[in-house]
């Protein structure tokens, strides 16, 4: 996700090639980086990094107390700093850092199309200016949105964070269902894929609510309706709702 905002920034002339610092502890991720040529490629112990004015830490949350280690000393003085790490509170990335400017956003995958969804949020101390820089880089990989209350972020986490892996789950059974009816996976892939693409832009461009676009599709003892009958017996809706408060509650266990 780090390099997918790195290229971002490269593309909206954000920063260019020679002050863009891709930051790697690894030696053969550096050397993988290097070949990229996407920026910059140096340690976390660079003095350098604390020049930025804005650094991004994206790492996995089990590594960040060993990097903080040796970031510590360097981001003291750093004019901003924003997270994009699960679950790890800006109270413990604040003091593990001893720098109070914290930015914790959570992005989602489709940021590598920059059709992202990215909400972030702050103590409360940080500067109007930093926070509209920050703002400004997190929109380059789509719609990004400012949220007051830093624990609303854990239902960011289940509902846009996790919620690519809900649709691409749906579109899976669906394929295979496809599949089951005869239909080879490329066909049956086509069809459900233009059928999401069409469906999500009626979503999008119009001005029903979802249950009059259902009732448009389900007419009475028709086919559609014998589905969704199928559905609302499972409980599917409900458990789609159950699962992502489970996914919610986990993302708040793992934050404390």
């Amino acid at each position: 996700m780090g390099l997918i905002y790195a290229r971002a920034f490269l593309k909206y002339n954000i920063v260019t090639k020679e002050n863009l610092l891709l930051v790697e502890k690894s030696e053969a991720r550096k050397q993988e980086l290097l070949k990229l040529n996407v920026g910059e490629v140096t340690v976390p112990n660079d003095t350098k990094i604390a020049e930025s004015d804005i650094i991004f830490i994206a790492v996995k949350p089990q590594d960040f107390d060993v990097l903080a280690v040796e970031l510590k000393p360097i981001l003291q003085s750093a004019k901003c700093i924003i997270s994009i790490m699960a679950g790890m509170k800006i109270s413990r990335i604040a003091a593990a850092l001893n720098n109070s400017n914290i930015i914790r956003a959570m992005p989602n995958s489709p940021a590598e199309l920059g059709m992202g969804m990215t909400a972030f949020a702050t103590n409360g101390i940080m500067a109007y200016e930093q926070l509209r820089k920050a703002e400004h880089v997190l929109g380059t990989t789509g719609r990004s949105l400012y949220l007051e209350n830093e624990e609303e972020l854990d239902a960011v986490t289940a509902l846009s964070g996790s919620g690519p892996a809900y649709f691409f789950y749906i579109v899976k059974h669906m394929i295979e269902a496809g599949k089951r009816m005869g239909f080879d996976e490329a066909t049956s892939s086509l069809f459900v894929k233009q059928t999401m693409l069409g469906a999500f832009h009626l979503i999008n461009n119009g001005n029903k609510p979802l249950d009059e676009l259902i009732k448009a599709v389900a007419s009475k003892g028709g086919t559609t309706e014998a589905a969704l009958s199928v559905f609302n017996e499972a409980q599917v809706g409900e458990n789609i709702q159950k699962g992502i408060l489970k996914a919610r509650d986990r993302s708040e266990e793992l934050s404390k």
